[in-house]
C-alpha cells in the first residue's frame, strides 16, 4: 500500500519515516531530543470493555516502546454504537484505557469520537526520545541473537473468545499477557544496547520478524521450539479458532518467499508462527556479547518472557528461515 502513495518531500529531521515499515515515526525537534509518533486502534477482542480499554490502549503504547521511547501524551480514539449500546460501556473502555496511559506514566489530553455500528478504540501517542538512542528495526546485524519478551498465541485465544469457546481462566490469562506493558521490556532492551528492536503486533511473530530482516538487509533463523507460547494455545488451535488475518499472514508471507519452513513443521506450526498477535512483545536483535546483559536486565524488569528463539546471519538478505 505505501508504494503507491506519492515521495515525501525530503526532510533531514524525519529520522524513522516509512521506508521500512518501522513501529512509529520519528522527527527531531531540536539537539538531542525527537518526538516518537504513532497510531492504533481496533475492534473488540474481549468481552470485558474495561479489558478491551486496557489491551487496546497498551498495544498502542507498545509502539513507543519498540522505538526505545517514553511516552508523553495520548489521544483517544473511539468508535461507538451510540443508538445500542450505553454509554456506561463506552466510559468502562475509556477507563481502561486511561489505567494504561497512567501506568505508562503519560496523559490523556484530548480525542476524537464517531457514532459508528461497531466499538473501535485505541489512542494516538506521543513520546519523546534521544535521536542517538533511537531503537529501529534497520539495525540488526549477523552474528546478533534474537529474544522474545512475551508469548505468542493470542488471535489464536480471542478468536475463541468471540465463538464462546474459552474458560474464564483463559480468558483472565490472554488477557494478562496483552494487558502487560512492554515497558519493562523496553527499560531492559536500553540498559543494554540492543542493536533493533519491533513490537509483534497484527502481522505475527515471522510478520514482524520478516519486516526486520528486510530492513536490517540481514537473514534470521528463528527455531519453532524456542518461541515461547501461551499454555493452552494448542487446544484452540486444535479446534480450528485461526482468525483470517493468520491465515492472510502465512499466505502472503509464502507467496513473497519471505520465509522457508523446515519440512519438519507442520501446518499448525506455521499458523502458530504467523499468529495476528494483538499487544505482543518486544522482538529484540542484540550482540552475542551483550545477551547475558539483556537476559538479566528482563528478568530485572519483569518481562513476561525472554527467550532467545534465534539469531541473525548473512543471507540471504531479507528472509527467515524457520527450524523445529
Amino acid at each position: 500500500m505505501l508504494r503507491l502513495l506519492p515521495p515525501q518531500l525530503e526532510n533531514p529531521d524525519l529520522l524513522v519515516g516509512l521506508e521500512t515499515a518501522d513501529d512509529a515515526g520519528v522527527y527531531r525537534v531540536g539537539p538531542g531530543l525527537a518526538l516518537v509518533q504513532t497510531v492504533d486502534f481496533f475492534t473488540p477482542i474481549v468481552d470485558d470493555p474495561r479489558d478491551f480499554g486496557r489491551i487496546a490502549a497498551a498495544n498502542a503504547l507498545s509502539d513507543i516502546y519498540a522505538m526505545g521511547g517514553r511516552p508523553l501524551t495520548a489521544l483517544n480514539l473511539v468508535g461507538f454504537p451510540v443508538t445500542r449500546l450505553p454509554l456506561e460501556v463506552l466510559a468502562e473502555i475509556l477507563a481502561g484505557g486511561a489505567e494504561k496511559v497512567a501506568e505508562a506514566g503519560a496523559v490523556i489530553v484530548g480525542g476524537h469520537s464517531i457514532d459508528d455500528p461497531e466499538p473501535k478504540y485505541g489512542l494516538a501517542v506521543t513520546g519523546l526520545i534521544d535521536p542517538e538512542r533511537v531503537t529501529t528495526n534497520a539495525g540488526a546485524r549477523p552474528g546478533d541473537r534474537l529474544v522474545l519478551t512475551k508469548p505468542i498465541g493470542t488471535g489464536i485465544i480471542t478468536t475463541a473468545i468471540k465463538r464462546g469457546l474459552t474458560t474464564e481462566d483463559h480468558v483472565r490469562a490472554v488477557t494478562a499477557v496483552m494487558a502487560e506493558l512492554n515497558r519493562g521490556a523496553a527499560e531492559a532492551a536500553a540498559e543494554a544496547g540492543v542493536r533493533a528492536v519491533t513490537d509483534v503486533t497484527g502481522f505475527g511473530l515471522l510478520g514482524h520478524a520478516s519486516n526486520l530482516a528486510r530492513a536490517s538487509g540481514v537473514h534470521l533463523v528463528i527455531s519453532r521450539r524456542a518461541v515461547p507460547v501461551i499454555p493452552f494455545t494448542h487446544e484452540y488451535l486444535a479446534r480450528n479458532t485461526v482468525p483470517g488475518g493468520s491465515r492472510a499472514n502465512l499466505r502472503h508471507l509464502v507467496e513473497q518467499e519471505y520465509v522457508t519452513f523446515s519440512p519438519e513443521l507442520d501446518e499448525a506450526d506455521r499458523i502458530l508462527l504467523a499468529d495476528a498477535v494483538t499487544s505482543g512483545g518486544l522482538l529484540i536483535s542484540v550482540a552475542e556479547e551483550r545477551l547475558e546483559t539483556l537476559l538479566g536486565a528482563l528478568e530485572r524488569h519483569g518481562a513476561p518472557a525472554r527467550a532467545v528463539i534465534g539469531r541473525v546471519t548473512d543471507g540471504p538478505a531479507g528472509q527467515v528461515t524457520v527450524e523445529p
